[in-house]
């Protein structure tokens, strides 16, 4: 899959049109890519006229390039309340909010153009991926099966739908859809798909090759890094997959599952300096998320904070009581609280769950 990318809009339909020899200038070096000198003149355009909603739309653009999100996505809304109906406006404010990693705000924009412009491609993809990326993955598989339909020629689409069917577990589904993608070609993106398959099968070995492979002929395919760095760890090879989720970090700093799961391991390590800004951008990312409250319970605990590791530890049992690493982390804090009575519960509820999971693995006679 190619990388998603966002379009600049410079000509968006607007109430009064700012001065127009200033503006031209602005513009002209905007289109030259001299950012910050088009933002100046787009600010000075705006002091003359603030009710411009092509001049306030165009200035959040040229912020956007130059990575000052805030500044962009203030543009953009200050545009949009002028002028609400203006899809170009919000679409380009979804995509700030996106590149920022403000996903589930993006989430929301992207809807919204949806709603307005529904054949949208671009809000399509964008949208899907942002759902991706929450691990919003029912929301996407709702979205795009029927999209897909239509339009089963689109690679795209089918990519971003195995990659969803497979991280929640419709392996027949994610298999469907990677069929139709290999009868197209052996791709590297096809051979992603064909590794996170392996992945969730459980067959680590299989899973290692194929996306050894897909590296070594497209290292920088979004979202093979990770998915690498995970074959490694199932494979024993922590130094391997820290490797990967650095370079993945490198590519995509919000990557919720390369932050997490590089965290994880450096804690693991010991190595908890490093690991607590990993684990806390992960949940950033994604503040609902069991596994990301687990690492930064586990990692409070191991730091001796545990007052402050009970709150999220007991409230990760009650939503999970199946959580067996959840229970076993809680009844050390509770121990090391002096509360050994709830120690010994939780233990036992440890044992408890260990017999279950036993007792499922034996095979069937």
């Amino acid at each position: 899959m190619r990388r998603l990318a966002a379009f600049l809009w410079l000509a968006l339909a607007a109430p009064a049109q700012p001065p127009a020899e200033l503006y031209k200038q602005a513009v002209d070096l905007h289109q030259q890519g001299r950012l910050e000198e088009a933002a100046a003149l787009y600010q000075r355009v705006l002091e003359a006229h603030p009710e411009s909603v092509v001049a306030r739309s165009n200035l959040g653009a040229a912020l956007s390039a130059l990575g000052r999100f805030d500044e962009a996505i203030e543009a953009y809304r200050m545009a949009l309340a002028r002028n609400p109906a203006n899809t170009g406006v919000r679409l380009n404010l979804a995509i700030a909010l996106y590149k920022k990693g403000e996903f589930a705000s993006a989430a929301a924009e992207f809807a919204e153009v949806r709603l307005a412009e529904p054949e949208n491609r671009q809000a399509l993809l964008l949208l899907a991926d942002t759902y991706l990326r929450l691990g919003e993955h029912l929301k996407l598989i709702a979205m795009l099966e029927p999209f897909a339909r239509f339009h089963p020629n689109d690679d795209a689409v089918s990519y971003l739908l195995g990659m969803a069917l497979l991280r929640d577990g419709q392996l027949d589904k994610g298999q469907v859809v990677i069929d139709r993608l290999l009868r197209r070609g052996d791709s590297p993106e096809v051979q992603l798909l064909i590794g996170a398959s392996q992945l969730s099968a459980g067959d680590y070995g299989a899973a290692l090759k194929t996306l050894e492979k897909a590296a070594a002929a497209a290292p920088a395919l979004p979202g093979l890094q990770t998915l690498l760095g995970m074959a490694r760890m199932e494979n024993d090879d922590n130094a391997g997959a820290k490797a990967a989720f650095r370079l993945a970090l490198e590519q995509d700093p919000n990557d919720f599952e390369a932050n997490l799961r590089l965290g994880a391991i450096l804690r693991m390590e010991n190595e908890h300096a490093a690991s607590l800004p990993l684990i806390e951008k992960a949940l950033r990312l994604r503040p609902a998320a069991l596994s990301a409250r687990y690492q930064k319970a586990a990692l409070l605990t191991a730091l001796g904070r545990n007052q402050e590791a009970l709150p999220l530890l007991e409230a990760l049992v009650r939503e999970s009581p199946s959580f067996t690493e959840a229970h076993l982390q809680l009844a050390q804090v509770y121990f090391r609280l002096g509360r050994r009575e709830d120690g010994q519960r939780h233990r036992a509820i440890v044992l408890e769950l260990q017999e279950k999971e036993r007792q499922a693995s034996r095979p069937k006679p």
